[in-house]
C-alpha cells in the first residue's frame, strides 16, 4: 500500500486540495472544475481500444511516451462528473514514469473522500479509468522495448 511519503507529489497535491473542503457539494464542484479544464480529445482517437471498458458514460483515454520518458495521458468523458475524474487523473498521472503510473494504488481517492460522495457507478468508473491509464502505460514500456 502506498504511503503519502512514497506517492508521486502530483498525487499529493490532488489530496490535499479534496482535503480542503468537508462539504462534499465542494467536492463535486472542484470535479467540475477539473473537467473544464481538460484538454480537448481528439475526435480520431475516440476508437474501440482507446474506451474504458465498464463505465456508464462514454469514456476515451490515450497516452503516449514522451521523449523524456514519462507518460503523457489524454481523456474524454461525456459525463462531467466522470470527465472531472478523468481530468483529475490525468492531473496526477501526466509526467510520471511509465513504472510510477503501475505502481500507484487507487487508494489515495479514500484520502479525498470523492469515494463516499460517487455513486457506486461513478466510483466503479473511477477504479476503470485508473485501471486503464495502469494498463496504456505498461503497454507504452512494452512498446518501447520492443
Amino acid at each position: 500500500m502506498a504511503t503519502s511519503s512514497t506517492r508521486p507529489a502530483s498525487i499529493e497535491k490532488l489530496v490535499r486540495r479534496f482535503q480542503r473542503s468537508s462539504d462534499p457539494r465542494r467536492r463535486y464542484e472542484q470535479l467540475l472544475w477539473y473537467a473544464k479544464r481538460l484538454e480537448g480529445f481528439p475526435e480520431a482517437d475516440k476508437r474501440p481500444e482507446n474506451k474504458v471498458a465498464g463505465c456508464v458514460s462514454q469514456v476515451f483515454i490515450n497516452a503516449k511516451l514522451t521523449p523524456e520518458g514519462t507518460v503523457q495521458f489524454q481523456g474524454e468523458s461525456d459525463a462531467q462528473i466522470t470527465k472531472g475524474l478523468v481530468a483529475l487523473l490525468i492531473e496526477g498521472r501526466n509526467g510520471l514514469s511509465p513504472q510510477a503510473v503501475c505502481d500507484l494504488t487507487p487508494d489515495f481517492i479514500q484520502e479525498t473522500q470523492l469515494d463516499v460522495s460517487l455513486t457506486p457507478s461513478r466510483a466503479n468508473g473511477f477504479y476503470n479509468i485508473f485501471k486503464t491509464m495502469q494498463q496504456k502505460a505498461a503497454a507504452l514500456v512494452l512498446e518501447a522495448g520492443a
